[in-house]
């Protein structure tokens, strides 16, 4: 299977927006569009573009490269892989090759660069850039795309700003001729960030961070069933030396006890504090503690603080057996997660229209991810911003340190250190033991169980607990709720559940409507004044139902809040949902073993079959992901000839030489054009030139552990969740008006809409819900 070879959709990061499809075979028309633009094929003939991996490798480099290339090649640019970095630059020769479209196929799902990284001396003398510009000029590569951290990313911007002196010397040297030197008389620059630590301002997120998380959980996931068996605690080292999001992450998305990062210091007497908080944890029970630390951890003073030092002071205070882990270069290792896959994708094709729109005086840039959208930000002014931190570092300046990270660094920061505590604050509970917020808060899922959910439920019990207020689980959804299966949530309840799949409060699909009066008086028995709904579009519907009979119950007159979990990603108000990451990196992982099944098979179409309902956001993101040929989706309808084209089409690669195929379709994508009839399709029509498989995926797309994405999401919606509910019935305490929170704005969904979060009505959402 090649990946990709003519996949015929494409999609924003996370959103499943997609595009029309282009057909090899149809010379008109071919465009696909881009935020209303449209993009013509082969507009962009004679220019020459380069690509590059620099510095250290990360997973997900690949699907960029890929990206780049065939985004060229698609719009008539001749594409050249510049192999080993800079230094291949410098080299030349057989460094520097031009590159096909069957030349990038197969990578897609590879970790590291195949096209090579090198740390290169020779490229900061000037004599160095001067060979490089002189190779770049003999191919008419004009335009660069650099894929590496901001040392990579500087050195870009220099070779730019010297572009000119360094043509008019090689002129005056004879390597060039004049003429050649007014074809190539501007070079076009356009960044993107492969690192893992994530340590680049001006993007959420670098290439390859999402898939060093997943490492990083994987090994966690392993260590705490050894260290819970034997009792010990556990320090994990993991890569960071100047940036601490790595461990900051995964400590939030494992429940680590204590963290350190070389950001936000601990305190000066921390040997006492981490020692007082995992005897308080053992004498509760807790059979392990797990520490985190990244490499460049630091004391207050600027002193390094080593996994070993701590290992001395667990020792020698608590005399706990406690063992060292240090998770080294087996971080960068592995396969690239989807999210890694389709960043690549989306960042690499925005790359080449950044060039393409470039002009001589325009500004180096770098294309990050802002929330859920490609953005193109200036390359110097993140790279000076990324250099700031470094030096607020140095002057112990630890708080605008951390703001210089970006609000979400600094909103993980908070929430790990307000989520971890043993118990609430003492001033969340009066000398009676009450609750001093006075509020009584609900949280329920209704529909299908999916990753993320039980994180979900955890933040948001930690987070109403810490202001003081009572908080309920209602147990099995609405039915639940009838039965009066709610139960009072305590803060030790919801320990372990950020990294467990499916819901521990249990769901069910049943709607209200048929049972309002029941509702109505379980809300008044408990006297539930906020309630927050997690599940997909069932929970979208319950709170639909229950705000528009507000004006027959005045106990439905109070806040709610739907966040969306469902692996589906069909719900509205949103374009990402919780469990959708977890399962789409499921699908990805099972096309990359069908990939390895039939390595000694030769010539074998798979047709796959992915869950989602009538929404194609799997099927489209794992084609994407999982460089699928074709994706079937009940959005894009298609008919026998498009069937047909799609056959003839991989007799044509088969016969080039390609050994395997894959076909996905959303299970409800067309009720005549199933599964099977496209598998025995392929079977009839391929016969004696290749064969096919048929996989049904079913269940296992909403098992697993959530993967970090869903975890990390999960805590901040649902802290963000609690803000908004409690914010909501202070703001009707206020007015003392029994009918404050009888109003659309007080029944809403939290959504991730391109650059934020948002909260919308639902009632809002049902004028522009296809409910069919």
């Amino acid at each position: 299977m090649t990946d990709g070879d003519q996949m015929n959709q494409r999609s924003d990061i996370l959103t499943g927006t997609l595009l029309s499809p282009v057909s090899d075979d149809d010379s008109k028309n071919r465009f696909f569009s881009r935020e209303g633009l449209a993009v013509a094929r082969g507009g962009h003939k004679g220019k020459a573009i380069g690509v590059l991996t620099s510095g250290g490798d990360s997973q997900g480099m690949n699907a960029t490269v890929r990206a780049v290339c065939r985004m060229g090649l698609y719009m008539g640019a001749k594409m050249y892989f510049i192999k080993e970095g800079y230094q291949g630059m410098v080299d030349g020769g057989e460094n520097i090759v031009e590159a096909g479209w069957v030349s990038i196929s197969g990578i897609i799902h590879k970790g590291g660069t195949v096209i090579g990284s090198v740390r290169c001396n020779k490229f900061r003398e000037r004599s160095g850039r001067l060979k490089a510009a002189a190779n770049l000029v003999r191919h008419g590569i004009t335009n660069l795309v650099v894929i590496g951290g901001d040392g990579s990313l500087t050195g870009a911007n220099l070779f730019r700003q010297e572009w000119g002196s360094l043509l008019d010397e090689l002129v005056e040297q004879g390597e060039i001729t004049p003429s050649k030197r007014a074809e190539c008389s501007s070079l076009n620059i356009v960044g993107m960030v492969g690192s893992i630590d994530n340590d680049f301002c001006g993007t959420d997120m670098t290439i390859g961070t999402d898939s060093a998380l997943h490492r990083i959980m994987e090994a966690i996931d392993a260590i705490v069933t050894t260290a819970s068996s034997h009792q010990r605690t556990f320090i994990l080292e993991v890569m960071g030396r100047h940036c601490g999001y790595l461990a900051l992450v995964a400590a939030l998305a494992s429940e680590a006890d204590f963290v350190f990062i070389p950001e936000w210091p601990p305190e000066k007497d921390w040997p006492d504090t981490l020692c007082k908080k995992l005897k308080q944890e053992r004498d509760l029970g807790q059979r392990l503690n797990i520490i985190i630390i990244a490499e460049g951890a630091l004391d207050r003073q600027g002193n390094p603080i080593t996994a070993e030092q701590i290992r001395q002071v667990v020792m020698e205070n608590l005399k706990q057996d406690s063992r060292i882990t240090v998770l080294g270069h087996v971080q960068r290792g592995g396969s690239p997660s989807a999210f890694d896959r389709v960043l690549g994708c989306r960042m690499g094709a925005e790359a080449v229209l950044a060039l393409f729109e470039a002009t001589p005086e325009s500004e180096a840039c770098v294309v990050s991810l802002d929330g859920n959208q490609a953005v193109r930000v200036p390359l110097m002014e993140c790279v000076q911003k990324t250099k700031e931190v470094a030096k607020c570092m140095s002057e112990s300046r630890w708080e605008e340190a951390v703001k210089l990270r970006g609000r979400s660094f600094e909103r993980n920061l908070q929430t790990y250190r307000m989520l971890t505590r043993l118990r609430p604050p003492k001033s969340a509970f009066d000398s009676l033991g009450h609750g001093t917020g006075g509020y009584t808060l609900a949280v329920m899922h209704v529909g299908a169980p999916c990753c993320g959910m039980n994180a979900a439920v955890r933040s948001f019990v930690r987070n109403c607990l810490y202001r003081g207020d009572v908080v309920y689980g209602i147990h099995d959804g609405i039915e639940g709720l009838i039965e009066g299966n709610v139960q009072t949530m305590s803060w030790c309840d919801v320990n372990g559940w950020v990294g467990q799949g499916g819901a521990f409060l249990g769901t069910k699909r049943t709607l209200p409507e048929p049972y309002l009066e029941q509702v109505v008086s379980r809300l008044k028995e408990f006297n539930i004044e906020a309630l927050l709904v997690i599940g997909g579009f069932e929970a979208f519907r319950t709170v639909l139902q229950l705000a528009e009979n507000r004006d027959r119950y005045p106990s439905l007159r109070i806040p709610m809040c739907v966040i969306p979990a469902t692996i589906s990603n069909n719900v509205p108000g949103t374009e990402f949902s919780l469990g959708a990451d977890t399962a789409l990196n499921e699908i990805t992982e099972i096309c990359d073993r069908i990939r390895q099944s039939a390595q000694g098979t030769k010539r074998r179409v798979f047709v796959v079959e992915t869950m989602g309902g009538y929404c194609g956001y799997l099927a489209t993101l794992a084609g994407l992901a999982g460089g699928a040929d074709a994706a079937h989706i009940f959005e894009e309808p298609f008919s026998i000839k498009l069937l047909m084209d799609d056959v003839v089409h991989m007799q044509a690669k088969m016969a080039e030489g390609v050994q395997r195929g894959l076909i996905l379709r959303n299970e409800y994508a067309n009720s005549n054009y199933t599964t099977d009839f496209i598998y025995r399709l392929y079977c009839e029509e391929g016969k004696d030139i290749f064969s096919a498989r048929m996989n049904v995926l079913g269940h296992m797309q909403q098992g697993g552990s959530p993967s970090p994405f869903d975890r990390n999401v999960a805590t901040k919606m649902a802290s963000k969740a609690a803000e908004w509910l409690i914010s909501r019935l202070k703001e009707g305490s206020k007015t003392d008006d029994p009918n404050a929170c009888s109003n659309p704005e007080t029944a809403v969904l939290l959504g991730l809409v391109r650059r934020q979060y948002r909260f919308t009505p639902v009632q809002t959402l049902q004028n522009i819900t296809d409910f069919k």
